[in-house]
């Protein structure tokens, strides 16, 4: 593990080396191992819930993540539905992240107030994800830990806003009091470097992690990213006002005619976008099928490699970065 570069309210809250958060990817995709691999590296992730939906299995996952990083902390992604069945999901998941001593939680959906004290009473971080700056002060206001805001280039659910992440690390800072990581399109320590700068405390990565060794996801797709330029990356569902940035493969080419053909009803795009096509995709290798999150900060996942070697890229990128900024101070 690199030694730390920056100390920010997110590294001196979560109790982590690099202000480095890794997103929950995917149902099942961030599984304990490769959440492990991030914990080790000296950032933070989160394993997503919603892929384990039998509570033993899920149980099991914050059990197994807990051996392998000797007891360090890790998180927890959840979805919160406003759905009774979603609700019903949800709370069986907050007891077992409490019983299982979870440090921190990424939530997203609809607004995290109903379970808030139950976090607080658990002693649980509460870091909730939005895709802009009003839901920002609103989750501010209720009392979480800290703001995740997503920009545009988010792969997966960037919002309905189209509001770009340069505008979103520039501007949230001064609209809240909580600490405040930015996510979407981003891959390099320049970036890091650069949302740090804005007055951001921590980055959110998820599509440029896609290649790291320690995911399950079938090589043929990471080698698929390894060559792509990101400009693969298409948003689609956006009949649905449920934007959803993916590759741009036979589902999302479909998705995007019921788009331009007005279409409003789920049924009609429900053949398309169902979870089990994602995950054969992640399995198999073949990307013709499913909604596959995919941004296009891909074009910086260069090779396929450990986590903690892409951490040492972006450390290294940021020190650079920062001699450079330095450089240039000194010039003026």
């Amino acid at each position: 593990m690199r030694s730390p570069l920056f100390k920010t309210p997110i590294t001196e809250m979560l109790g982590i080396a690099h202000p480095i958060l890794c997103g929950g990817m995917g149902p099942g995709v961030s599984d304990a191992d490769y959440v492990a691999a991030v914990v080790n590296a000296g950032g933070m992730g989160f394993i997503v819930a919603a892929g384990f939906p039998d509570p033993d299995e899920f149980r099991e996952q914050l059990r197994r993540c807990k051996q392998l990083t000797s007891g360090k902390g890790f998180g927890v992604n959840l979805y919160l539905s406003r759905q009774a069945q979603g609700l019903e999901r949800l709370h069986e998941q907050l007891a077992i992240v409490a019983e299982e001593g979870v440090l921190c939680v990424e939530t997203s959906g609809t607004s995290p107030e109903g379970i808030l004290p139950i976090l607080r009473d658990a002693g649980i971080k509460v870091l909730h994800k939005v895709a802009a700056v009003r839901y920002a002060r609103s989750a501010a206001r209720l009392g979480v830990d800290a703001v995740i805001v997503v920009g545009n280039d988010c792969g997966g659910h960037p919002g309905v806003y189209g509001i770009s992440s340069m505008v979103q690390a520039a501007q949230v800072p001064n609209e809240v009091s909580v600490p405040v990581v930015i996510g979407g399109g981003i891959g390099t320590g320049r970036q890091l470097a650069a949302t740090l700068t804005m007055g951001a405390d921590a980055v959110l990565m998820g599509s440029r992690m896609l290649v790291a060794e320690e995911l399950w996801i079938h090589r043929k797709y990471k080698d698929l990213l390894v060559h792509s330029d990101g400009t693969e990356s298409v948003i689609v569902k956006t009949g649905l006002r449920d934007h959803h940035r993916v590759y741009n493969n036979e589902s999302a080419k479909a998705v995007a005619a019921l788009d331009a053909a007005g279409a409003s009803d789920f049924e009609q795009y429900r053949a398309h976008v169902m979870g089990s096509l994602s995950t054969r995709a992640y399995q198999t290798g073949d990307s013709a099928l499913g909604m596959l999150d995919f941004g296009p900060s891909v074009v910086f996942a260069d090779a396929v490699k450990p986590v903690e070697a892409i951490f040492d890229e972006i450390l290294d990128d940021a020190k650079k970065a920062l001699q450079r900024l330095g450089q240039l101070h000194d010039a003026a």
